[in-house]
């Protein structure tokens, strides 16, 4: 991994290695947000099968054109071909795909967007040493815990860290061996109850412990709301609804947006106004 030039693109991933967390919603929203405040973003949707960032992207540019609409939006890459004659023996197709996509799309956008699949895979493990800053949404259960660390029957007591934990330990090592600023990992906690429980309470006792453990910060998400569904078939987020013509939010439109704003402040990406 050579080491980046300075003014190149701040390159975001966004992973996990379990599905239904809330990836690509969080990949859009921030995408999309950074548009609209005037920054240049591309972005990479590294699940070839299901491509569920890819077609969310899609539909945001068929709405778009069907309605005669611009609005500021991240542009989705696809990954280049390469020709596996060319590579030496031992070296990966799929490194060399996701190495030449950053290459071309760095020099010329402020951020590029990463979202990665629910699994594990070679490009995500290249993706998450590429990451400045690494964007892993959870959901409010201990179930989703697991993906960071195991926990005992009590939820008190931490026993270790999980596979995908040590994968970004792995990433924080090439990065350091290619003299590139450490990985900004930052948790998001989505779908979280306005309730209090003991289950949400035991959640965020283990989680900040566990954040000062292995080195992540914590952000807030978005909680469950219908509008994100009703949002994908179009590629809309909740920065664009205005845009087309909803002339008054609901409550939970406006309760939706202030999360947005919360997560992208909690962020601290560099250049961009937390007050947007």
């Amino acid at each position: 991994m050579a080491k980046r030039a300075s003014g190149m693109a701040h390159i975001i991933v966004v992973g996990n290695e379990k599905g239904g967390a809330g990836k690509s919603t969080v990949s859009m929203h921030v995408a999309t947000a950074l548009a609209r405040m005037g920054h240049k973003v591309s972005a990479l949707d590294l699940d070839l099968r299901q491509r569920t960032f890819g077609r969310y992207s899609d539909n945001r540019q068929s709405f778009l054109k069907e309605s005669g609409l611009d609005l500021p939006s991240p542009r989705c890459h696809e990954l280049p071909e390469v020709n596996a004659a060319d590579l030496q023996p031992g070296e990966n197709v799929y490194d060399h795909r996701l190495s030449a996509a950053v290459a071309e799309l760095e020099p010329n956008n402020d951020f590029i967007l990463i979202d990665c699949p629910g699994s594990h895979t070679r490009l995500s493990q290249v993706a998450h040493s590429l990451a400045d800053t690494l964007i892993t949404p959870l959901n409010d259960s201990f179930i989703d815990f697991d993906l960071l660390a195991h926990i005992d029957a009590s939820g008190d007591k931490i026993t270790g860290p999980s596979v995908y934990s040590e994968m970004v330990w792995s990433a924080r090592q090439l990065r350091a061996q290619a003299g590139l600023p450490p990985i900004d990992w930052v948790v998001v906690r989505n779908r979280m109850g306005a309730q209090r429980m003991v289950n949400k309470d035991k959640m965020e006792r283990a989680i900040k412990n566990l954040s000062k453990r292995i080195g992540f910060r914590i952000a807030p998400g978005f909680n469950e709301r219908v509008i994100f569904r009703e949002l994908f078939p179009r590629g809309l987020t909740l920065l664009d609804l205005k845009d087309i013509g909803v002339k008054q939010l609901n409550i939970s439109n406006i309760a939706a947006r202030q999360e947005l704003r919360d997560l992208i402040k909690a962020l601290k990406l560099p250049g961009v106004d937390p007050d947007f």
